[in-house]
């Protein structure tokens, strides 16, 4: 156990990915309908690193940070509302009138504390554990992709299995592209996992499926929407260039790979 432990303390970045893999596609193999992956892996992982390296309570402040710039719950907002409103204008044919809205209210809510979605079990890991570490090791912009790269992956055995059968493939590019957009807000609030939760959660909380398309249309918009993401990130990555040139102050110094196990301070 004391090697294991050393090991972790030496390599949390690389445990917490191959711990997010690892329990993450462990109902993969046995062909369980409905049940390819396990959400809250990336959750999970993050919290047996975070607490054999002693920094759970930086992960903590994270998931509670609000006191960040107004712009950044905005950005929260209004940019995946304005996603699937502008790609519906574009398409056309949405069917507001089928939209139970305490249904979306209730939805709203469960997000924040279902572990089994994606915001609550996704964001502290991906956002929270790693992306301050991969700031440590590359550039923003390189950890990003890195980030982008692993987390769209990771969400393949969704589309192998069927799982994912209405979003299909063109979810893992999106899932890439998006990324950006994810981490330009965790940085620009100061490393809030609680914004990009915000985010997360009304992404996938009024949806295609929501304004009532389905077959071609919902893979329309689908592939509009990840034009539209794809303009946003790199909106972002061109407009607001200080946001992707050096690294976060809150980061961990890159002072040798032993380094990235020292608790972050958030100055």
């Amino acid at each position: 156990m004391t090697t294991l432990t050393a090991v972790i303390r030496r390599h949390p970045l690389v445990t917490f990915f191959v711990l997010a893999y690892v329990i993450g596609w462990s109902p993969w193999p046995f062909g369980i309908p409905g049940t390819a992956m396990l959400p809250v892996a990336p959750l999970v992982a993050a919290l047996i690193v975070a607490a054999v390296t002693g920094t759970l309570r930086d992960l903590g402040s994270r998931m509670i940070r609000w006191r960040v710039p107004w712009y950044c719950y905005v950005a929260a907002v209004g940019l995946p509302l304005a996603v699937i409103l502008g790609t519906a204008a574009i398409h056309g044919g949405a069917s507001w009138s089928g939209v139970v809205w305490t249904d979306v209210a209730l939805l709203f809510a469960l997000r924040w504390v279902n572990p089994m979605d994606g915001p609550l079990g996704e964001e502290p890991g991906w956002r929270g554990f790693a992306l301050p570490r991969l700031d440590a090791l590359h550039s923003p912009l390189a950890s990003a992709a890195v980030l982008g790269v692993l987390a769209a992956v990771w969400h393949v055995p969704l589309v192998v299995s069927g799982q994912g059968n209405e979003v299909g493939w063109i979810g893992i590019p999106t899932t890439f592209v998006i990324t950006f957009v994810y981490c330009w807000l965790f940085r620009r609030s100061d490393g809030s996992v609680l914004l990009t939760m915000l985010l997360h959660i009304v992404q996938g909380t009024i949806v295609s499926e929501t304004l009532g398309y389905a077959g071609d249309d919902l893979r329309a918009m689908l592939t509009l929407g990840l034009v539209a993401w794809t303009v946003i990130a790199l909106a972002l990555i061109l407009l607001d260039r200080p946001a992707w040139r050096s690294r976060p102050l809150d980061a961990p110094a890159p002072a040798g790979r032993t380094e990235l196990t020292t608790p972050i301070v958030q100055p």
